[in-house]
Formats: C-alpha cells, sequence, structure tokens
C-alpha cells in the first residue's frame, strides 16, 4: 500500500484551467459534486474511484469551512455511548480502524489520552468514566482494531500520569485513567489529500468556482477568477456544502453549532504526550481537553454553542468561549493557563440537524442524512469528519440509485490515500520525521524539489517547522493558488496570527518567484 509522488494526482493553476475547460464544454457527467469540504472530496473519490466521470467544484478553496477547524481527531465515539447513539459510536470506531490501518496512517497515529484523577473528579465519577472506557474498548474489539494498534484503557499511577502530562497538579492526585485514541496530522491535509487521490481516478477538482444555481441535471457556476459564467451537465447532483447546504437546496433544517478551540504553547502545559480530558462541572459527558501538536502548540477545546443567523464565512470564537475554556482546563493544571497563554484562537461551525425546539446543541444527534431533492438532487448533512468516508458512500450509492447509474461498489474502505503507505514503510523513509508527517510516501519527492536551490530547504521563517520546499510543493501538486491557501489550509500556520505574519512575506516572495507554468 502507497501513493508516492504522482503528477497525476497533481492539483495547480494550469491543471484547474484544463479541468475548467472540460466542466464548460464537455460531456454531462456522471456526479457532480458541490463543496471541497472532507465529505465532497470524499464523494468525488468514491465516485472516481467507482469509475464515474465526476467533477468537484468549490466556490473558494479546499477544506475552505468546517473540515479545517476541526480538533484534528479521528476518535472512536465513545462520547456518543452516553448520548445511547451505540450506531454512530459503533461507526466511528470502524471509520477510525480504516484510516489508522488502511486509507491514510501518514495522516492519522495513535494518541494516549490521559484523565486525572484529582479533586474534580470523585469516585462515582471515576467509576462511570471507567465504565465508559471499558465501551470504548469494546467498540475497538468490534471495530477490528488490534491492541498494538490502540492499547485497552487502564488505571495508572501518578508517576505514570505526570510523565504522560507534566503540568498536571499534584494537589488530591491520586492516579489516573488512560485510554487511546486516534489523532490527525492536520484536518484540511486529509481533504487535499482526498481531493488529489480522486484526481488520480480521473475526477476534476476545480476551486474558485461558485455554484449560483443548482438542480438535479446539473448547476449555473461562476469562474470566480475570471467572473465567466456556464452551465455544467451531470446526470447527478450531491450537494456537501455543509452549513450552508440549505443555501442552494429546499427543504433542510440545519441547526449549525459552534465549537472553538485555543492555541496555546506545549511548554507552557509543561509538556503533554498526546491528550489531557478534563470533565466539565455540572454537565456529565462533557470534557475539555488539550492535544498535544509535533509542531510544539496544543490545542485546547471544545465548545457546543448554538448561532442562530446567517452562517459567516468564518465563525469567530464567542466572547464567552475563551474563558471557559481556560477555566476549564485549568482545573487540572499546576500553573493554571491566562489569557495571554493564548497564542490564536478559531472556531468551526457544525452542520448538525435540527432537532426538537429548544435542545441544546450538544444533545442534537451528530447523524448523517441525505435528503432528495426536486430533479434528483442529493444533499448530504450533519455527521463527523471521522465518518466522512462511510457518509460519502452513502450520498454516492443515493445519486447512483436515482439517476439509475451504473457503477460497481465502493472501493474506498481499502484505497489509500495520495502519500499512504504502511506504518513501518513510512519510520524508514530517508527524510525529515515532520516531513513525513504531513506528506507520507511523498516527502522525498517534496525534498527533490530544492535540488539546485538548497535555499528551499530553510523554514519559512524562523522557529517554525515548514519548510519553504513545502510551499512549492504546495502550489505545484496541492492546488493552493494564493498565499492564504498556503498559510491556512496547506500549512496551519494561520492559526496563530503572529506566525502567519512572519511567514506571509517570505511565502508571498515565492510564490511571485515562479512562474505559473514552471507550477505545473
Amino acid at each position: 500500500m502507497s501513493h508516492g509522488s504522482n503528477t497525476a494526482s497533481h492539483l495547480n493553476a494550469d491543471q484547474r484551467e484544463v479541468h475548467l475547460e472540460e466542466l464548460r464544454d464537455g460531456p454531462p457527467f456522471d456526479v457532480l459534486v458541490v463543496g471541497g469540504g472532507v465529505t465532497g472530496a470524499g464523494v468525488a473519490l468514491d465516485a472516481a474511484a467507482r469509475g464515474l466521470r465526476v467533477a468537484l467544484v468549490e466556490r473558494r478553496d479546499l477544506a475552505w469551512g468546517t473540515s479545517r477547524w476541526s480538533s484534528k481527531l479521528v476518535h472512536g465515539g465513545l462520547r456518543y455511548l452516553a448520548q445511547g447513539a451505540v450506531d454512530v459510536a459503533l461507526e466511528c470506531a470502524r471509520e477510525r480502524a480504516v484510516l489508522l490501518r488502511r486509507t491514510a496512517p501518514h495522516l492519522v497515529r495513535p494518541i494516549p489520552q490521559v484523565i486525572p484523577l484529582g479533586e474534580g473528579m470523585d469516585e462515582r465519577a471515576e467509576r462511570l468514566t471507567r465504565v465508559g472506557l471499558t465501551l470504548g474498548d469494546i467498540l475497538r474489539r468490534g471495530s477490528g482494531t488490534r491492541r498494538r494498534d490502540l492499547p485497552r484503557a487502564r488505571r495508572i499511577g501518578v508517576p505514570e500520569l505526570t510523565r504522560l502530562a507534566p503540568g498536571v497538579s499534584r494537589q488530591g492526585l491520586r492516579g489516573g485513567l488512560l485510554a487511546w485514541d486516534a489523532q490527525l496530522e492536520d484536518d484540511a491535509r486529509l481533504v487535499v489529500a482526498l481531493a488529489r487521490t480522486a484526481a488520480l481516478h480521473g475526477a476534476k477538482i476545480v476551486t474558485r468556482c461558485a455554484v449560483e444555481e443548482l438542480a438535479g441535471g446539473g448547476a449555473r457556476v461562476r469562474d470566480e477568477l475570471t467572473g465567466a459564467r456556464f452551465d455544467v451537465r451531470a446526470r447527478s447532483v450531491v450537494n456537501a456544502t455543509g452549513v450552508w447546504a440549505d443555501e442552494l437546496a429546499g427543504g433542510l433544517r440545519l441547526r449549525p453549532s459552534l465549537g472553538t478551540h485555543l492555541v496555546v504553547s506545549l511548554e507552557r502545559l509543561g509538556g503533554l504526550a498526546g491528550m489531557l480530558s478534563v470533565p466539565v462541572p455540572g454537565e456529565p459527558g462533557r470534557w475539555v481537553f488539550a492535544i498535544g501538536q509535533r509542531n510544539g502548540r496544543a490545542l485546547v477545546g471544545l465548545t457546543d454553542t448554538a448561532v442562530p443567523g446567517p452562517v459567516p464565512d468564518v465563525p469567530q470564537p464567542q466572547p464567552d468561549d475563551i474563558p471557559f475554556l481556560l477555566a476549564t482546563i485549568s482545573q487540572a493544571l499546576a500553573r493554571p493557563l491566562e489569557r495571554a497563554d493564548v497564542l490564536g484562537a478559531f472556531a468551526g461551525l457544525r452542520p448538525l440537524i435540527d432537532g426538537a425546539p429548544g435542545a441544546r446543541t450538544a444533545d442534537l444527534s451528530r447523524r448523517h442524512a441525505i435528503v432528495r431533492g426536486e430533479g434528483g438532487l442529493v444533499s448530504v448533512v450533519g455527521g463527523k469528519l471521522t465518518t466522512y468516508r462511510g457518509i460519502a458512500q452513502h450520498a454516492l450509492d443515493v445519486a447512483i440509485r436515482e439517476a439509475g447509474l451504473s457503477a460497481g461498489p465502493s472501493r474506498t474502505r481499502s484505497l489509500p490515500l495520495v502519500g499512504a503507505a504502511p506504518r513501518q514503510a513510512l519510520a524508514a523513509i530517508p527524510a525529515p520525521a515532520r516531513l513525513v508527517d504531513r506528506h507520507g510516501a511523498e516527502a522525498p519527492a517534496v525534498l527533490a524539489l530544492a535540488e539546485g536551490d538548497p535555499a528551499l530547504l530553510a523554514p519559512v521563517a524562523p522557529g517554525l517547522d515548514v519548510l519553504l520546499v513545502e510551499v512549492l510543493h504546495a502550489m505545484r501538486a496541492e492546488g493552493a493558488l494564493d498565499v492564504a491557501d498556503v498559510l491556512d489550509r496547506r500549512t496551519r500556520i494561520g492559526l496563530v496570527p503572529a506566525d502567519r505574519a512572519r511567514a506571509a512575506g517570505p511565502v508571498e516572495e515565492l510564490l511571485a518567484a515562479v512562474p505559473r507554468a514552471a507550477a505545473a
């Protein structure tokens, strides 16, 4: 299992022009996908892998919306057991196993999760938590995940807890609970890998292409770079625009929920090998966590807040989100976090399906729904990033049936994404570890772009772990068209405003220095 560098998977400015012409003048597509998030990219890959003629259009950039604002976890669905949603929890565990072992082991890795047993966790709460972790182990076994991939949950003593989470408070500490889940290197990179793998199988991927009118037989689109309008014909259309889905199709009842994360220094947490989870006082089953990243930062999340009114292009944290997260996670820390410790903050909107009037967004179902519209239009809403593959398969199955298309079964359960390779092979790749983390088997090809220009092996800016050569690769192969694409989605430098400001100039200079033809 390996997809190294393959130019058929490359997305860039010149390739976009070629794909645009095929959208404009070619015969009808079997499937037109609207939306370049994880679900839309997943649908495009599934369709292309089945041999269907497929195009994907995205108004802005790949992973522009919700798909870049997640916790960057591929989790086993433990929290859904507390809501009685056993089917959702089992689906999460199964899809976690698929990503971890088969399709994206280069982007997904095991992560230890520690829960301190201190003054905020009495014995009754500890017993209930241990029951939940035991059920999580049952899900793990039921999903086919081996113990050597994700070890079983267990109770640990104070020395092991403080080795994994050195910054926890020792006051009243009687040990902790240790469980294992999976961490995503980067959610936006997963979407890019899906889109590139779809392109490898023949999908036409076009960003900066907005849909103005949508129906079961195609769409009226506008090239956002030139303003040109034209029709794209298709036998079936899948609306995968997430929280914006009801702008293109009627009959959808969405209730977006805002989830906020903070970015802090890993050093400020005292170091953290994995994830630290802390219960929210007075809200059983709800947790705040800190997740260590390999770039020396940590994410602290997560909120679940209703956001009435129009859906913003780029959501912002609510005024109470930051103090809530700081106060909750600090209950477990020897040195509480302060507002000055926050290096950045971001928020994303979950496209939840509306439930009973007055229900909290935290209580709304994380199940997805497939909604059939007029003329065979298929809209997909709800669901989780972890379960994107199954959601995409379901949506495409419905679209195929509605349009009477001829196609075989889905292949995506065992289809490796661009850059994927077995974990043992990844460890042996002759490239810096951080490059392999982000690019997998493509890491040597990314390094090779610097041949003749060793300056490209320097960091984008001092103190950052992204190399200039990765910027070149983003433009040549990953569909980045401008500085924001590079800083905010192909890399995640933009999550910290100060880092973004330092990196913007060098990235802009490099993009300007490379002629477009050389980027292809």
